[in-house]
């Protein structure tokens, strides 16, 4: 167990990883926590974060992922911005590959890396990425305020971004394939209401057209079969996500490629544990999340003593 990087080493600091990060730290341990991109992972696309427990101000996503990235180096936590490509175990120790070649070893991994958006997978959807199609409403719905938009999905984060998106215009259509939405009842019921939103139900998008930019849409009805051309600014997706979850093999996975776990966050392999939207779960949300990293954290801290004989008995 000589030459550690670190005690714990946690993959992705979403809501999930900053949380396993803060209690890991709180518990002693040497926590290394690997992210690609910025800390906070999907709740950085959230406007506002109105159904975390507790009085928190009515705070965007970026500003709580900021206040738990912060508060997790409060306590010892070390952030790298680095890209992970490989995780083997070698008796009790894991190895885990980083982009630049550099290898790092620990007693446990929090697997956090959460998901990633799926796209529609129509005509004109990747040839206009960045150009009028977008997976992030707060990131670009600025650059369409006052222009026609439309949404495609029926969960909460399509209700959400369609929400966010009608405070810049006013001509905001979400469309969902199917006769209601799936979203909780709170944020689909405050969309229907809201008149700067148009929601049309089985309906579908079968290709974005344009030349340079998003000019049209074609859409299909899809009870009657009815498909139509229509004037559009912009395309917003929202209809699911893939987990992260390829870095990791051998460890159990259900049917659509999430990490199973116990309810200690434990997989199939010792050491190795999964938290957030990267694990099977039948509630993703970041008050979940969160949670989720305590546990696993919790039970690190456990692991750990137990493998070095220093387990309270």
């Amino acid at each position: 167990m000589d030459n550690l990087n670190a005690d714990l080493l946690i993959l992705g600091a979403g809501p999930a990883g900053l949380t396993a990060a803060q209690y890991g730290a709180r518990a002693n341990l040497k926590v290394l926590v690997i992210e690609q991109l910025a800390p906070g992972g999907q709740a950085l696309l959230i406007d506002k974060l109105e159904n975390y427990p507790g009085n928190i101000g009515g705070k965007s996503g970026f500003e709580i992922s900021q206040d738990m990235h912060r508060q997790a180096e409060s306590f010892g936590a070390v952030f790298r911005t680095e890209s992970a490509t490989a995780l083997v175990k070698e008796g009790e120790v894991f190895r885990i590959t980083l982009g630049n070649n550099e290898t790092l070893r620990s007693l446990a991994v929090i697997i956090a890396t959460g998901s990633k958006y799926r796209t529609l997978d129509i005509p004109g959807e990747a040839e206009f990425y960045g150009r009028g199609v977008s997976y992030c409403a707060t990131c670009d719905g600025p650059f369409f305020k006052n222009k026609k938009i439309f949404v495609v999905g029926g969960g909460d984060a399509a209700c959400d971004e369609a929400q966010f998106l009608s405070r810049l215009s006013e001509q905001v259509v979400l469309i969902h394939r199917r006769d209601r939405f799936r979203a909780q009842k709170a944020l689909a019921e405050r969309v229907l209401r809201n008149p700067g939103i148009e929601t049309r139900f089985n309906t579908r998008m079968l290709e974005i057209r344009g030349q340079g930019q998003v000019t049209s849409v074609v859409l299909e009805h899809t009870g009657t079969g009815k498909k139509y051309e229509e004037g559009a600014d912009g395309v917003f997706v929202f209809v699911g996500a893939h987990p992260q979850s390829s870095l990791v093999s051998g460890v159990g996975t259900d049917e659509n490629g999430y990490i199973v776990t116990n309810q200690n966050m434990e997989t199939s392999i010792p050491g190795l544990f999964a938290a957030g939207d990267v694990r099977a779960s039948p509630f993703r949300q970041v008050v979940v999340a969160a949670g989720e990293g305590a546990i696993a954290a919790h039970r690190v801290a456990g692991y750990i003593d137990t493998i070095k004989g220093e387990a309270y008995s």
